[in-house]
Formats: structure tokens, C-alpha cells, sequence
């Protein structure tokens, strides 16, 4: 009796430590009682979610040019890309950011895959009536709704730009040897926490929040991870960043949703291999490029030479001295741009 009363006991404990310690809460909604307002336009995709989404640069109806953004980690479609005004105007280029499902206002996707991020953005791009083809530009985390859509719909591309992108450490093309090599170069705390995100997503949640070790260095923007470079550009973007509110904003509906979320999606498995997407260009009709730093802490160059080698279609640049943040200094953010619109056109 006392033998039976205890497992009870051990049950209903474990039970109580899961929903208070490892459970995430709901996410506060925007535009549901007690969740943020709605300040953004959006669309309403076929699932019933809602998408928030920001246009910029020329007016859509005069561009040369239309552009889908796919925002990073912990970001928002209020991060603008670094392009300058002149050459966007020159050019007559229509930009169109949107928040990722979970972060900004755009709702939650308890089901969000790497697949999903890609036909969010096809309905996304027929909603606004962009055309059969756009461009798409996409930004550290943004590199796997990237990938995606490179893999899932490549004939609604134009061309695209991977800038950063975040990499899957369990990619099955791979070699053991080099992903140890890499995964090792990462703080402890990442390893860790990356590790949870491919093995238990179920566990993160309490692991983010619990107090007696150290998590993500990356999760909590440490200074640690970030060159001098880094440092300079987050210093120049701080005020801007800080006058709309960013972080908060993109955080609002619960970081669950939107940046473990973010975690368990990119680390987890796949339904493709990037190094086995083919051409989506056979002709020469469009471009893609990867845009890499050497200095980059957050995401290894040897990973990104390893995947450009797989894909010799795939046009890499590499930074000499370039951090993670390398296309927010200096001019950068306009060759990205010329790189993806002009030197398509010349080959033409």
C-alpha cells in the first residue's frame, strides 16, 4: 500500500516538475486579450495564421526589383537591410520583410518545420502579388527558410543571397570529422544547448530557464561571441534598435515560440541535405550566393566552404576579416545587393 502510494506520489511529482519546469506557457497572441496589439499590416495564410509583414524601398508598382527579406535569430522585419538609399532608388528596388511565425506580430506555428518557413513565404509573395519570381535575401537564421525555399520552390526564385547562414551541426553530407572540429570551437554552453535542441527539444525550454548553469552564449547575445567588428556595428545600430523598442518587440508573444522555437526547427531533422539541392538556375537565369565572414564566431567558415565546394553552382564570397555582423559595416550591404541584381544581369 505505501509501495503503490509512493509511485503515485513520484508520478504526480514528475508530473508537476514538467509543467512547471520544462513546459513553455502559451504564447501571448497579438490582437487576443492580454497579447500585444496590432500595429503592422498583414496577411492571412491558409492555415488561419497571420503573417506581419514591412515594405521598403521603391513602391512596388515602379520596382525593378522585388526582394523578400527573411529576418535572423531573435530579430524582427524591422531589422531594414543595410543597402543604401541611393543604390536602392538607382536600382528600383521594392524590399518586403515579414516576421518569422512567433516572432514580431506574426502568429505562432506550434508546427513549424524547415519546410513551412518556405511556403509561408510563396503566400506571402501571392498575397502581394510579387509576380511568378522574386529575390530572396536571407540573414543568419533567415538561411534556413532559405535553403528551404531553394529546395521546395525554386522556380518561383529569381535569385537569392544566403548572408551568414546558420548551419545544422547533424547535416548528413557532413564529414564526422568536420563537425566535430567545428562543434567543439563553440562555448560549452551552446554545445550544450544545441545538443538539447537536436536531441530533446522537449527539455530546452526548462534548460533556458534554469539558473544553475550557464545556457546559450548566442541565445543571450554575450559580448564574448561577437568580434570587434561586431561590437562596432551593434554600437552604431544600438540607439535605432533601442527607439522602436526591437528586441522587445520581436519577443513579445513569448520566446519560446520564436527563439527556442527558431533552435529546435534549424537543429533538427531535416527532410533534405543542402549540398543535395540542384541547380535551380540550369541556364544561368539567376544566381545564388553565400556571403561569409572568416572572423564569424556564431557561424564557422569551414562549414560554409564545405557546403560552397558541394555546390560549385552556389557563388561564395568570403570576408578576409569579416565577422557575423561583417554586411551591416561599411559598403558591404550594397555589393550583396549589385552581387545578386547586376552580375546576373551582365551575364545575361
Amino acid at each position: 500500500m505505501i509501495t503503490g502510494a509512493a509511485v503515485v506520489l513520484v508520478i504526480v511529482l514528475v508530473r508537476w516538475a514538467y509543467l512547471a519546469i520544462f513546459r513553455p506557457p502559451p504564447p501571448k497572441i497579438c490582437g487576443t486579450p492580454g497579447g500585444p496589439p496590432v500595429t503592422s499590416p498583414r496577411i492571412q495564410l491558409r492555415d488561419g495564421r497571420y503573417l506581419a509583414y514591412k515594405e521598403d524601398g521603391v513602391p512596388k508598382e515602379k520596382a525593378n526589383y522585388k526582394i523578400i527579406l527573411v529576418h535572423a535569430f531573435d530579430s524582427s522585419k524591422e531589422n531594414s537591410f543595410p543597402a543604401s538609399q541611393e543604390l536602392v532608388d538607382e536600382l528600383g528596388v521594392y524590399f518586403v520583410s515579414f516576421d518569422r511565425a512567433g516572432y514580431g506580430e506574426s502568429d505562432p506555428n506550434p508546427k513549424r518545420t524547415v519546410k513551412s518557413e518556405a511556403f509561408d513565404i510563396q503566400e506571402l509573395a501571392d498575397q502581394l502579388g510579387l509576380g511568378e519570381k522574386f529575390y530572396l535575401i536571407g540573414v543568419s537564421m533567415g538561411g534556413y527558410p532559405t535553403w528551404s525555399c531553394l529546395n521546395y520552390i525554386p522556380h518561383r526564385l529569381a535569385g537569392a543571397a544566403l548572408v551568414v547562414p546558420a548551419v545544422n551541426y547533424w547535416w548528413r553530407s557532413l564529414p564526422a570529422n568536420l563537425s566535430k572540429h567545428v562543434f567543439g570551437k563553440l562555448f560549452v554552453e551552446d554545445q550544450i544547448t544545441f545538443w538539447i535542441a537536436h536531441n530533446a527539444p522537449f527539455l530546452l525550454y526548462g534548460w533556458m530557464n534554469q539558473k544553475w548553469f550557464k545556457t546559450s552564449a548566442i541565445v543571450a547575445g554575450s559580448p564574448k561571441i561577437f568580434t570587434k567588428q561586431d561590437m562596432e556595428v551593434i554600437k552604431k545600430r544600438q540607439a535605432y534598435h533601442e527607439s522602436i523598442g526591437f528586441q522587445s518587440k520581436a519577443r513579445q508573444q513569448g520566446v519560446f515560440e520564436s527563439l527556442y522555437r527558431d533552435l529546435i526547427v534549424l537543429f533538427g531533422d531535416w527532410e533534405f541535405d543542402p549540398t543535395e539541392i540542384k541547380n535551380p538556375f540550369p541556364n544561368n537565369e539567376g544566381s545564388v550566393h553565400l556571403w561569409q565572414g572568416y572572423e564569424d564566431r556564431i557561424v564557422q567558415v569551414e562549414l560554409q566552404r564545405h557546403v560552397a565546394e558541394k555546390l560549385p553552382w552556389i557563388r561564395y564570397h568570403e570576408n578576409p576579416e569579416g565577422g557575423h555582423l561583417y554586411t551591416y559595416a561599411d559598403d558591404w550591404g550594397d555589393k550583396v545587393l549589385k552581387e545578386l541584381l547586376l552580375r546576373q544581369e551582365a551575364s545575361d
